[in-house]
């Protein structure tokens, strides 16, 4: 059985607890996370420490309020401290980092901000202005704190895992970002720690959201036009209000006019099921 991690709830307790590791050389690796974790969290775990070996494992815990728009469930985001750490135990994480708002924003709202260019405008970025805003800044301060060797997301939020890559590219982070695949429920829902908001309909009609992406891939082939419209037709179906459903290139930007067959896709989705908001992704092959 796991040694329970250890928690730090200071940014000095963090580092006091990772000189040691970095003055060996082990590589250090971070989960960067909201809490209310699941079994997606934990494929990033264990992602993760596949990467680092023995190296200190950290899992931050943290509910950034600077990514969250006027209207949005902060208030309501699900926190779960004590079960977080059961997963973590479970998962061999070393360090738990749950800082409270005043450790990670000393001063308040920080007034230097990470901007997220051109792909922080678009889908995610258009529906919540602001949001990418917030995850890159949070996601910096904690790449500057832990100082990861490795750092992995789930690909489920796909815009922000390219938004990261992107950060720490033009930044010159000396992190390597991994993206780990979504993982599902038998069903094919995508966990997400907003899934409980879900009633039993609900929870029924948000299987619509992989149903429409499966859908798109089957028809890949025969085309985007094809596969949008196949997509659509699962949405349409059941109680979804759909917000967007695209497919870009593997980078989020636009396909050529005409697709070459073997051309590597994504295709997104975000919808509201009841008043809980949900995204989804997979990738094509056309």
């Amino acid at each position: 059985m796991s040694a329970a991690p250890v928690v730090a709830a200071t940014r000095d307790e963090l580092a006091a607890l990772l000189a040691e590791a970095r003055s060996a050389g082990s590589p250090v690796g971070l989960v960067p996370t909201m809490g209310a974790l699941h079994d997606g969290h934990a494929s990033l775990m264990e992602t993760a420490r596949a990467r680092i070996g023995d190296g200190p494992l950290v899992v931050s815990v943290f509910v950034n309020p600077l990514q969250f728009g006027a209207g949005e469930d902060l208030d309501r985001y699900p926190r779960t401290f004590d079960d977080d750490l059961k997963l973590c135990e479970r998962e061999g994480v070393d360090i738990v980092f749950a800082p409270s708002v005043e450790e990670v924003y000393p001063g308040g709202e920080p007034q230097v901000q990470l901007k997220p260019g051109p792909l922080g405008k678009v889908l995610e970025g258009k529906t919540r202005p602001g949001h990418f805003r917030g995850v890159l800044t949070v996601v910096a301060k904690l790449f500057g704190l832990v100082r990861p060797d490795v750092a992995v997301f789930g690909q489920k939020d796909y815009q922000q895992l390219a938004l990261i890559r992107r950060m720490v590219l033009d930044l010159n982070m000396p992190v390597e970002v991994v993206g780990a695949p979504t993982v599902r429920e038998p069903d094919g829902l995508a966990l997400s720690s907003r899934n409980r908001y879900l009633d039993a309909e609900q929870r029924e009609a948000a299987t619509a959201l992989s149903r429409a992406l499966r859908a798109a891939q089957e028809n890949a082939p025969y085309g985007v036009a094809v596969a949008l419209d196949e997509a659509r037709t699962e949405l349409r179906e059941h109680l979804v209000d759909l917000d967007y459903l695209v497919i870009t290139d593997p980078d989020l930007g636009a396909l050529p006019s005409v697709v070459p067959a073997g051309t590597e896709a994504r295709i997104l989705v975000a919808a509201r099921v009841g008043t809980t908001r949900l995204i989804d992704n997979m990738e094509l092959r056309f």
